[in-house]
């Protein structure tokens, strides 16, 4: 979500809700596994099948025989990962972002909030929550923060959608759930108890959980207790069966090898919350269309973000990378529905038979089938999940990111992708 834009066209607003079921958890890392809302398992599920910018220490390392994992859903596009913060244990279900860092929960007393649907959480109820002061390091981390009349660390945090989160930072107990059932206290993180939150939100959508590279993020935090600031993903289609799933991983759980490994370098700064990498270029077919069809190409020319669904690329880019398209399309763009403005839409009753895209990262060829590039707005339409902007913002979304497993190294300064089947994760 901090980089979770508003997709023009608002048939890319989907519902497909996920949570988690363990894999295998380690010493020092560990993995967890998305299903969809309509999976029995899900907290949102319904019987009838009805219905898109520091520092945390950790005092209880989970033992080797547990294995920890969380709830996940998927809003809107943007995928949903449970935490359990507080003592007593509090679900809380966040957006995950890798272009934010801070965690965050609507909390109570919160009279300037958006629905929520499940009870918010009560810090005066919680044992081991604690407000972080406003001379703290970590307030000081936090861009935006100020001090309170009771000294506290207090914040005001925006996303790029104009969505605000506003509250106080605090130290708060964070909990897995493991797979013989009983809990798994990780630790203690820094996160943002929110008393005044506005935006894009859905009524089960309870804060957000930012992935980013900031001292802040989960990912940061979680790198005291894994030894390692990394993590992956490996996303489901958005149209997948709902009882499919993907998974999430930590530590050297995280770890992205064997075949078809592709690298690229992130060229994001120590401390520097987005995922840089420089896109040279994307291929239709055998044919390649360049990032810059004059100017020289900027490193770091576009950001991984798992909270924006769609990828973002310069307008004249993309304008050219249309028109390829449609020369290496056999259907005929449909040009007479309103509701789908200028996206390039056709026609099919099943998923789109190419063209296949390459996305050529630096040092990187990265494949994508039609199942992560053309989206179905409704059915019997098919629309390509990528748009124009000119705020030279350019991101790639996490329709594209599905189906492979990417690999984020903070440490190491690398992102990695490797081709996967997310469903049989």
């Amino acid at each position: 979500m901090a980089n979770i834009l508003c997709f023009h066209l608002c048939f890319f607003v989907l519902y497909i809700f996920l949570c988690q079921t363990p894999i295998e958890a380690y010493k020092t890392g560990f993995s967890v596994k998305l299903i969809s809302q309509n999976s029995p398992n899900s907290p949102f599920y319904k019987s009838d099948k009805f219905h898109k910018h520091r520092h945390g220490s950790f005092y209880q390392v989970p033992k080797k025989s547990f294995a920890p994992f969380t709830r996940v859903t998927s809003n809107n596009g943007d995928y949903l990962m449970k935490l359990t913060l507080g003592t007593p244990p509090v679900d809380i279900y966040g957006l995950i972002d890798t272009g934010s860092d801070l965690v965050w929960a609507q909390c109570t007393p919160c009279n300037r909030c958006y629905k929520q649907k499940s009870p918010m959480f009560e810090p005066l109820r919680s044992k081991t929550y604690s407000p972080v002061p406003c001379d703290s390091e970590e307030c000081n981390s936090l861009f935006g923060h100020s001090c309170s009349p009771q000294k506290l660390c207090a914040y005001s945090y925006g996303y790029a959608d104009s969505s605000v989160t506003k509250g106080v930072l605090a130290r708060e107990a964070i909990t897995f759930s493991s797979t013989n059932g009983e809990p798994v206290v990780a630790g203690d993180i820094i996160f943002g108890c929110g008393h005044s939150n506005s935006g894009t939100f859905n009524e089960n959508d309870m804060g957000i959980i930012g992935l980013g590279g900031g001292p802040l993020s989960l990912v940061s935090q979680m790198g005291t207790l894994y030894g390692s600031r990394r993590f992956s993903q490996c996303l489901v289609p958005f149209h997948t069966d709902s009882h499919t799933s993907g998974t999430i991983s930590f530590g050297e759980a995280s770890d992205v090898s064997g075949e078809g490994v592709v690298t690229t370098p992130l060229v994001s700064e120590e401390g520097q919350t987005p995922y840089l990498v420089t896109l040279e270029g994307i291929s239709v077919g055998d044919t390649f269309v360049a990032f810059n069809s004059s100017e020289m190409l900027s490193k770091g020319n576009i950001m991984i973000d798992s909270g924006t669904p769609a990828t973002y690329l310069p307008q004249e880019f993309y304008d050219r990378l249309v028109e390829e398209l449609k020369v290496q399309s056999s259907l005929i763009p449909i040009e007479d529905d309103p509701d789908l403005g200028t996206q390039l839409c056709y026609r099919s009753e099943t998923i789109l038979d190419g063209p296949i895209l390459t996305a050529h990262f630096e040092g990187a060829d990265v494949q994508l089938m039609p199942i992560q590039t053309f989206i179905p707005p409704k059915d019997g339409v098919f629309c390509f999940a990528m748009a124009g902007s000119t705020d030279r913002d350019y991101i790639f979304g996490n329709f594209a990111q599905s189906n492979i497993l990417i690999g984020f190294d903070l440490d190491g300064k690398t992102i990695s992708f490797k081709p996967t089947d997310c469903t049989n994760q």
